[in-house]
């Protein structure tokens, strides 16, 4: 049966996050219910993350395998039009092969977590950024930030509900950035790492954010990932900055076929 890789942005802030829960509005169900206005015996789809509720993406990637071929694009404008009015857009659609899966055959996984400083709240940003009315030191936080990279025991940086069979996992890259906008200071954290723990975005972000804040030295970063303990962390910060920017494969599922190659060009997974 044919299968197909689904690139998808959406607001998080209605949804109770991605999966599918009873009687709660998730982004799962409504793209399955949009390819079910299609082909309704179609099966349940896998995504590469399961997001939190409020958490946002902008590169979310699933599969779907549907009973016949569909032209890539056109199975994509059908779904747009479909998902309307939800915020959720399908950005790409391809083709892929058997062995193609978003969650299983993903590399890396990439999010980026906005942080507003101004004293105003934010009113077009509103949902989309943490807002903090303080100040923040850029070079306090990157100096912390500097103690996860690399491979870790990060049980400190993980929801106590979390369900990953250990908490080992190895932070490939964690940048921070200070962007001035005429609506105040953002500042970006960008991290990236073949998969995540629950909550450990949100965790280190709001550890970081103590030390920004001159609330902890950066060293503290060090002290709370050694103690690999929950109760070391700092205050979990909220959903509204969170995106999934982007999710890595060996072959990209969405990269343009070479000029004059049909569909001996698809991906293998």
């Amino acid at each position: 049966m044919p299968r197909y890789a689904l690139k998808i942005e959406y607001d998080g802030r209605p949804f109770c996050g991605w999966q599918r829960q009873r009687e709660l509005p998730s982004v799962q169900a409504a793209v399955e219910a949009a390819l079910a206005r299609l082909e309704p015996d179609v099966p349940g789809i896998v995504a590469a993350g399961r997001t939190d509720a409020g958490v946002h993406a902008t590169g979310q990637v699933a599969h779907c395998v549907l009973s016949r071929d569909w032209d890539s694009f056109r199975l994509m404008e059908a779904l747009n039009h479909h998902l309307r009015p939800h915020p959720i857009a399908i950005l790409g659609c391809a083709p892929v092969d058997e062995g193609f899966h978003a969650r299983f055959s993903a590399r890396e996984r990439r999010y980026l977590f906005r942080v507003l400083q101004r004293r105003a709240p934010p009113t077009h940003a509103a949902g989309q950024v943490w807002h903090v009315r303080h100040r923040l030191d850029l070079a306090a936080m990157q100096a912390g930030a500097r103690h996860l990279i690399g491979q870790h025991d990060f049980t400190t940086f993980r929801a106590s509900q979390c369900q990953a069979h250990s908490p080992v996992k190895t932070l490939d890259a964690l940048e921070i950035a200070q962007v001035a906008r005429e609506t105040g200071v953002e500042f970006q954290f960008r991290l990236r790492a073949r998969s995540f723990l629950h909550n450990q975005v949100r965790s280190i972000v709001g550890s970081l954010e103590r030390v920004g804040a001159g609330a902890w030295a950066p060293s503290a970063i060090k002290d709370a990932l050694d103690a690999r303990d929950r109760a070391a962390c700092g205050p979990v910060s909220p959903p509204d900055g969170l995106y999934l920017t982007a999710v890595g494969y060996p072959q990209d599922p969405f990269a343009p076929a070479p000029a004059g190659v049909g569909d001996l060009a698809r991906p293998l997974g």
